[in-house]
């Protein structure tokens, strides 16, 4: 047993879980990172690499299973799948994150303050962490996600967090790539559970590591998958961003009717026509927000009334 910050608990109750491809050359230091802070069962899971990850980290201590799909979302459904501890702290294994912060994200969890912990890499980033371009890519795709489910995230793309296994098993995910970390904070959203953001440090990723995101190709993802979510936990934004863009088209052919003497009246009908359906799309956002608070509030009824069974039974 071990003694942190007035917690006593079990180091062997946390499983470190690094999923990787192609990390050789960072993936000893980071093993060995939590190894010197006390934390042996470390878990890799490996996206078939050709280099020696797993090698190295079967050298290093760890646990070592090839995934048997692609993708890291893939990788950690299969693994969360699998596990039986009680908590989970996950980390990419590229080196830029720091393994003996590991208490800044673990303990509000074992105090019972949160289900699922997010480091913050952007409040924390040192020189040269990210690119000017993976940097504007972020805070773009961080500001759209807080817009559209309205929370104050800083940065839901991190890939060093902590959770309970019970929090991990009660969310739906299914998304195979880079998109598995939104979706992981969009199921938190939508499931009600106790979700915090804490600062780590973020480091410039080591030069014998190349990175597997595509700024521009995976932005998109993600972003479409954040506004495809939208429609369930924040229906007003969903169909609000379609009415705007009706309402914008009907501006424009009110400014161009000046300009444009004939067919005239096929301008009026398709002024009409556009502000017609951003109305309707509008009202359309309102009813399904009706209806999406209430399934919210109903859900969290039954969780509350699980959570109360669950204590009554476990006294007895």
């Amino acid at each position: 047993m071990t003694e942190d910050r007035n917690l006593i608990f079990d180091k062997n109750d946390v499983c470190i879980f690094i999923p990787v491809l192609n990390e050789e050359g960072a993936i000893k230091d980071v093993i060995e990172g939590f190894k010197n802070v006390g934390y042996n069962n470390i878990l890799v899971y490996d996206g078939n690499s050709k280099d020696k990850t797993r090698e190295v980290a079967a050298a290093a201590g760890a646990r070592v299973v090839i995934q048997s799909g692609k993708g890291k979302g893939q990788a950690m459904i299969q693994a969360f799948d699998a596990m039986t501890e009680k908590y989970i702290v996950m980390i990419d294994g590229d080196g830029t994150e720091l393994p003996e912060e590991i208490g800044t994200l673990l303990y509000p969890v074992l105090e019972g303050k949160a289900d699922h912990v997010a480091g913050d890499r952007i409040a924390g980033r040192t020189p040269g962490a990210f690119t000017s371009l993976n940097l504007i890519g972020n805070r773009m795709i961080n500001w759209f996600f807080r817009r559209a489910f309205r929370s104050k995230h800083r940065d839901i793309l991190t890939g060093y967090r902590a959770f309970t296994r019970e929090s991990i098993q009660a969310l739906d995910l299914k998304q195979n790539g880079f998109v598995i970390e939104t979706e992981m904070t969009v199921e938190c959203l939508m499931k009600g559970q106790k979700f915090m953001e804490v600062p780590i440090t973020y480091l410039p990723r080591p030069e014998k590591v190349e990175t597997k995101l595509h700024p521009i190709r995976d932005g998109y993802r993600i972003s479409m998958a954040a506004y495809k979510y939208s429609r369930f936990y924040n229906p007003i934004f969903f169909f609000g961003v379609w009415s705007l863009l009706s309402y914008l088209i009907a501006l424009i052919l009110i400014a161009a009717h000046p300009f444009i003497t004939w067919h005239s009246s096929m301008l009026g009908t398709a002024f009409f026509f556009f502000a017609g359906i951003g109305t309707l799309l509008l009202i359309a956002g309102f009813v399904a927000d009706i209806s999406a608070t209430l399934h919210r509030k109903t859900l969290k009824a039954i969780q509350a009334n699980q959570n109360e069974q669950k204590k009554e039974y476990d006294q007895f």
